[in-house]
């Protein structure tokens, strides 16, 4: 005879319990002994836990971590309940606690033991409330203190009610639940549990001074209890009927009071009769407060996010009307802290001349401030564009307004003696005016990050742009102006450092990991709106970042974006991106006398062309001569150096031109440095590493220039001639 068949004869049952995955196993009898049908089973944990009576299941917590520490024995005596809250039998429960470490490293335990009916309450009768396992009040307060850490975690009213509906109260669990709050002088019903929907209805907007036990209690402020259907009718005949329909036996109400205030009533009904004691009265008093304060402070947080969000939305403008042959998104993400507000904004404003102007900007701050000056400083940009002025001098005005700003908000705080109120805050902003027709764009920039270009190949380049400093800091400040083209099929995209930097990334990563969203092959077929997503998504991580679990939120700092694309052939409006021909890369700059240090910038642009170029030493090759020649006319002319770099062709076959201009009429010479010499070597380099290279006059100055062929693979590892056994020139591959 099997184990298993000697153990049923004896109403024995075998069952395993794993807390790591939350999982119940059981044996044929252990199932029946749980009023399941009489078959092995395995259960979620909650599905056996809705078999206990609540008492003891308080208990046999508290017992079997003390058999886990001592390594003992887990021995107690459980009540088995039906849906009904009735007791079906009592069983004698003998578990050995085994540990185990889960693949996260996490030490954690299963229960393998026996179960086994013993003679206890008949089935059919209520729950009783004499102790099982351990003392009454001992279960009381273990539950309370369950009961008060969940409806502190609540967050929203939703919370605060489900976690009320799914209180187990030891010994006595109500089936139905209603909240009822004040609108004036009528009642209104702010959620309910254990009733179909509508049943709602004719509690709804009910008289305080109507015979009904909530608004009683309301008006009174004092608890009611009713254990019979009698006492019921008896108290509150005119409203009987309304209970009657439902079934329940014995009902509670208490008053929700936060402050000395009574903010609305409870409702507890039960479908078994209920004596309401005093330890019961005691438990039902101290929920009802714990409920009035988590509703209060839902509400409070409620209240909050809805000022937030209509902050943000009063601040936050809507694109305009679309614009032929071009087309716009933009995204605002605030911060994860505080009220969700901040001081990144972006705008587009139509303007007199038929062009549009974007215009995308950040306040010093992620606060309450910030968005107030954010919003001041928005209107004071659209104003100042809708006059019709230039990109600097729009920025200038700007500059002057947010000084000025600064200047009367200091002389307002001395009352109030608010250091935070008094110190002055600045803004970087970068204002792009574009022609709609030629895609030609005019941006003046002060101290925001420098706009992104994604090329019709999907080649994503930074595009140099003169700045000055942040708004507010120098009232009157230049802002030079850069003028460039987007080409059909180009998308330019303007951005906050929150996009940038989140995440722990500076300004170099940041930019990588942009980049590689900006240049996947999926989102250059997506439409505009789908990109911008995903470089939201990009920062923040998967949805779990933004909600309650074990991953931080990471939306430390605000964030907007505006994606800007003059449509043509794989610009990322959804249009296919294959294309008979590549087409041509270029890149652009300018290195004045006064900016050496933009020749780093220069030797980054040439490295960001040629990402995908197929010899490495050829791009070693032309860095440095594109970064000898820009340092050739700093130094030997008084005039700013022009860069243009252009690569065009096929890959694996393309090729890469340079242009150097300059206003200087002097033409370069070839010179033969001795060891010892510092310069010299210009034009030597030039002639060693470049393909073909040359110098063209000009009316006013003259253009160096060089090109370089790509090769398939570099020329040393070329495989020697089948005939003279030596390798080919590197200009002949």
């Amino acid at each position: 005879m099997r184990t298993e068949d000697v153990l049923a004869a004896i109403a024995t049952g075998l069952w395993r319990w794993d807390n790591a995955s939350g999982t119940v196993t059981l044996d044929g009898e252990a199932a029946r002994l749980l009023g399941l049908p009489a078959e092995p089973v395995e259960l979620p944990e909650v599905a056996v836990r809705s078999r206990f009576h609540p008492v003891d299941w308080n208990e046999i917590n508290g017992i079997v971590n003390l058999a886990v520490a001592e390594g003992t024995l887990a021995e107690a005596r459980l009540r088995i309940m039906d849906e009904d809250g009735r007791v079906l039998r009592t069983v004698r429960s003998r578990s050995k606690p085994l540990a185990n470490v889960t693949p996260e490293g996490r030490q954690d335990y299963q229960l393998i033991g026996t179960i086994q009916e013993i003679a206890e309450p008949q089935p059919g009768t209520t729950a009783a409330h004499t102790p099982i396992t351990g003392d009454w009040r001992r279960s009381r307060e273990a539950f309370l203190l369950d009961a008060g850490r969940a409806l502190a975690e609540a967050r929203s009213t939703a919370e605060v009610l489900r976690v009320a509906a799914s209180l187990s109260m030891p010994g006595f669990n109500p089936d139905g639940l209603a909240v009822f709050g004040v609108a004036g002088e009528r009642l209104s019903i702010i959620g309910h549990h254990g009733h179909l929907p509508g049943d709602e209805i004719p509690f709804s907007d009910m008289r305080l001074d109507t015979d009904y036990p909530a608004a009683e209690v309301v008006r009174t402020g004092r608890a009611i209890y009713l254990p019979t259907p009698e006492e019921y009718r008896r108290r509150f005949p005119a409203t009987w009927p309304l209970a009657q329909r439902f079934g329940r036996i014995s009902w509670a109400y208490l008053p929700l009071i936060v402050a000395g205030r009574t903010m609305g009533a409870w409702m507890a009904a039960f479908k078994h009769p209920v004596s309401f004691s005093p330890d019961e009265r005691s438990v039902l008093t101290t929920v009802a407060r714990m409920l009035a304060q988590a509703l209060q402070r839902a509400g409070v947080a409620e209240s909050e996010k809805e000022l937030a969000t209509g902050l943000q939305r009063s601040m936050m403008p809507t694109l305009g009307p679309s614009i032929p042959g071009m087309q716009v998104a933009a995204r605002y993400v605030p911060t994860g802290g505080g009220l969700q507000v901040g001081g990144d904004w972006y705008d587009m404003i139509p303007l007199p001349s038929g062009r549009f102007a974007l215009v995308i900007g950040d306040v010093q701050g992620h606060d309450v401030r910030a968005a107030g000056l954010m919003g001041q400083l928005r209107i004071a940009v659209r104003a100042y564009a809708s006059e019709g002025h230039r990109p600097d001098a729009v920025l200038s005005r700007a500059s002057r307004f947010l000084a000025g700003l600064h200047a009367s908000s200091e002389e307002e705080a001395e009352p109030y003696d608010d250091a935070d109120f008094r110190s002055p805050r600045f803004a970087t902003c970068l204002y792009a005016e574009c022609d709609p027709e030629t895609g030609v764009l005019e941006v003046a920039r002060a101290g925001h990050p420098e706009p992104a270009i994604r090329m019709t190949d999907g080649t994503v380049l930074m595009r140099p742009t003169a700045g000055g400093l942040p708004l507010g800091i120098i009232p009157d400040t230049d802002y030079p102006t850069t003028r460039f083209t987007l080409e059909p099929g180009e998308t330019m995209m303007l951005c906050t450092d929150g996009l940038i930097e989140t995440g722990g990334h500076d300004l170099d990563t940041g930019w990588a990991r942009l980049r590689e969203v900006l240049e996947g092959e999926t989102h250059r077929a997506e439409s505009l709106d789908k990109l911008a997503d995903a470089l939201v998504s990009a920062v923040h991580g998967p949805s779990s970042h933004h909600t309650t679990g074990p991953l931080a939120d990471r939306r430390e700092d605000d964030i907007a974006v505006v994606l800007l694309c003059r449509e043509g052939p794989g610009c990322g409006c959804g249009e296919s991106v294959s294309h008979p021909s590549r087409p041509a890369r270029r890149t652009m700059l300018t290195v004045a006398q006064a900016e050496p240090e933009r020749i780093a910038g220069a030797r980054r642009q040439i490295r960001e062309l040629l990402h995908d170029w197929a010899d490495a030493d050829q791009v070693d090759s032309a860095v440095l001569m594109v970064s000898e020649m820009l340092t050739n006319v700093l130094m030997h002319t008084d005039g700013d150096a022009m860069l243009l770099a252009e690569a065009s062709g096929e890959l694996g076959a393309r090729r890469l031109r340079v242009e150097v201009a300059d206003g200087s009429d002097e033409l370069p010479h070839k010179r033969q440095p001795g060891e010892m010499a510092s310069s010299g070597r210009g034009v030597l380099l030039t002639e060693m590493l470049a393909d073909t290279w040359g110098v063209d006059p000009r009316g006013e100055g003259k253009s160096i220039w060089f090109e370089l062929y790509e090769r398939s693979k570099p020329a040393e590892d070329a495989a020697p001639d089948a005939t003279t056994g030596e390798k080919p020139d590197a200009k002949a591959v």
